[in-house]
């Protein structure tokens, strides 16, 4: 295994992934605290400071270990979950909706700033590929989080935006699969279903659409 390569691809994608857990978590607590609920931001939770949203096992150990046994092939982790009590929700069926679509949702417009950047970036004549390749990295990763995290099934953001949808009888059965949620997804993604049937298509009509939005930009700058 190259370990100058892993090297150079971690140093690519630390501050992207930083970004991208921290904004979504912190979405998800300022959501919440909009909503009605204070519970994250009385915990510290609405913050920039990566650290308080970062899981050792999740964030750190369990991506180095799969990318290690893999050879890279291979990608999964989570960060540490911003507490929501969807009962002090103002509209807790209806206001759990906008709480899930914040993640994803702050993951889209990091998307669009990544690539704003690169399009800058290449329209400025930086031929530095260190900085165009970060750029590149955090769209994709940005592209991933948005794309993963809106998989209709809970605990996913998906599955609690389907849940606040329903009507409550149907509601409640989803629900129900919260507590065996993780290991589905899990077991769906080593599959290869999830990557294959959810991730690749919602991740290339997303970009294709954000690059449709950037185009007069593109063309300005080039």
């Amino acid at each position: 295994m190259d370990f100058a390569l892993i090297i150079q691809t971690v140093t690519l994608y630390a501050i992207p992934v930083l970004f991208a857990i921290t904004l979504h978590e912190a979405a998800h607590g300022y959501a919440a605290r909009h909503f009605g609920d204070p519970t994250a931001h009385l915990l510290g939770r609405i913050t920039v400071n990566p650290v308080k949203h970062i899981d050792p096992v999740g964030t750190i150990a369990m991506p180095l270990l799969l990318y290690f046994a893999t050879a890279g092939a291979f990608l999964f982790g989570y960060a540490k979950p911003v507490p929501v009590n969807f009962g002090r929700l103002r509209n807790p069926k209806r206001d759990m909706i906008w709480v899930a679509l914040a993640g994803p949702g702050a993951n889209l417009v990091q998307a669009i700033g990544w690539l704003v950047l690169l399009y800058v970036l290449l329209g400025a004549g930086v031929d530095e590929r260190f900085w165009l390749q970060m750029c590149r990295a955090g769209v994709t990763v940005n592209l991933v989080m948005f794309a993963f995290n809106l998989f209709p099934l809970p605990p996913l953001d998906g599955g609690r935006i389907l849940v606040g949808l329903l009507p409550w009888r149907q509601a409640e059965m989803v629900s129900r699969v919260e507590p065996y949620g993780f290991f589905i997804v899990l077991a769906l993604v080593v599959s290869g279903l999830v990557g294959s049937y959810w991730l690749r298509p919602l991740m290339d009509l997303t970009l294709s659409a954000i690059e449709l939005l950037l185009t007069p930009l593109r063309l300005l700058l080039t």
